[in-house]
């Protein structure tokens, strides 16, 4: 097979989300029977202190005969996380005027921890 042959085998269909400092690839690729399934890649962009960067990644592989299950859970999980947090974004990252209660920390028991005294290390 050349080379052109799998790459057009490779690229069969895809689109692409940028979320931030994440992209999502969703790809439809070809089995070696030629059947179709899908590729779910996170990208992951981190930049280090000195400005140069790496990107992390995880892929999911979802074939089709897992495609109903996994649609109708996909649906009910973000149907769930609408109906109970709508669809605003609720986080320090997004909204400006984010206050974390921090009265909940104060009261945690410290029964916990283990006091420490630098002193004595």
């Amino acid at each position: 097979m050349r080379e052109h042959d799998l790459l057009e085998k490779e690229e069969i269909f895809s689109k692409v989300l940028r979320a931030g400092r994440r992209t999502y690839f969703f790809d439809v690729r070809s089995t070696k029977a030629d059947d179709y399934y899908i590729t779910i890649t996170e990208s992951k962009k981190f930049t280090e202190d000195d400005g140069s960067f790496h990107f992390k990644k995880h892929k999911i592989y979802l074939y089709k005969e897992d495609f109903t299950s996994f649609r109708e859970i996909l649906d009910e999980m973000t149907q769930f996380v609408l109906d109970h947090k709508g669809e605003e974004v609720i986080s320090e990252r997004h909204q400006k005027d984010f206050k974390r209660d921090f009265a909940e920390v104060d009261d945690m028991p410290t029964s916990n921890f283990t006091n420490i005294n630098f002193d004595d290390i």
